[in-house]
């Protein structure tokens, strides 16, 4: 690929998600913000740059299996750990293209700048987030690609591919806020092992993710608004609509709270426990 700019921030959103290598994806990623955020950058249209692909760009490596298929991996000790890192890198490969998938896929509808201007913000943040992990696991003696992966955020995404609203309900609203839930123990796990690295890599994973749900909280009530949609009762529609089971308990509700995802949105879609 050139190393010129494409023409406009649609285009762009294009470019990175048909990216087939990783450092391709995280250059664009860094190059584009940059570029729109000094508003040297067109917004363009789909017509003009073309459909998203249905499929992202993926290197060789890591070999994509069913969620079903994965190996079982025990994550304790040096093993562990690496495996950890290496399912997380996978996560945030896949965090970089369902967002600039986002800027892109949905821009034929008429949205304010600073929707534009929050994801393109998040879309950085995730190529941060890969590029940070990436080298986490090289000084670990590991490599992105090195273990199998699962396919499945990017089904999710192929499922809400026609609709704005569900794209914002499962992605952020419920697999980045899945996020907050979990990644709190692993940051204390880390620190009670003494990795203190992963630590401060999970540490600011989990400050940008309150932010990513908070813009996907903001952006869903917008669009239910526009819609004159009630937004917890679209939520749960939708949510029951394109997401396989319940939303799983614990929760981390102070933080889903701070982001704008207050319990009524998710307590209905947990399992009853009694």
């Amino acid at each position: 690929m050139s190393r010129d700019l494409p023409g406009s921030l649609v285009a762009g959103a294009k470019a990175i998600v048909c990216a087939k290598e990783t450092s391709e994806k995280v250059r664009l990623a860094y190059a584009i913000s940059k570029s729109w955020f000094q508003r040297d950058l067109a917004l363009g249209s789909p017509s003009q740059a073309g459909p998203m692909p249905d499929r992202p760009g993926r290197p060789d490596a890591p070999l994509l299996l069913p969620p079903r298929d994965m190996p079982k991996r025990k994550l304790s000790g040096a093993a562990g750990r690496v495996a950890l890192l290496h399912s997380l890198a996978h996560i945030e490969l896949n965090a970089v293209d369902l967002t600039w998938d986002l800027i892109g896929r949905f821009a034929h509808i008429r949205l304010p700048r600073s929707y534009y201007d929050d994801w393109v913000r998040v879309g950085l943040e995730e190529a941060k987030h890969f590029s940070m992990l990436d080298d986490r696991l090289g000084r670990l003696g590991a490599a992105y690609g090195d273990m199998p992966a699962h396919d499945g955020l990017w089904q999710a995404a192929q499922h809400t591919g026609h609709n704005l609203a569900a794209r914002l309900a499962i992605i952020p609203l419920v697999l980045e806020a899945r996020g907050l839930d979990i990644t709190p123990p692993m940051i204390e796990k880390a620190r009670a092992l003494g990795d203190d690295d992963t630590a401060k890599c999970l540490e600011i994973i989990y400050r940008d993710e309150k932010n990513h749900v908070a813009f996907g909280a903001k952006w869903f009530r917008f669009i239910c608004d526009r819609n004159q949609l009630k937004p917890e009762p679209s939520f749960h529609a939708l949510v029951r609509k394109h997401f396989r089971g319940a939303l799983k308990p614990p929760f981390n509700d102070r933080a889903r709270s701070e982001a704008g995802l207050t319990p009524g949105f998710y307590k209905p879609l947990a399992p009853l426990v009694g």
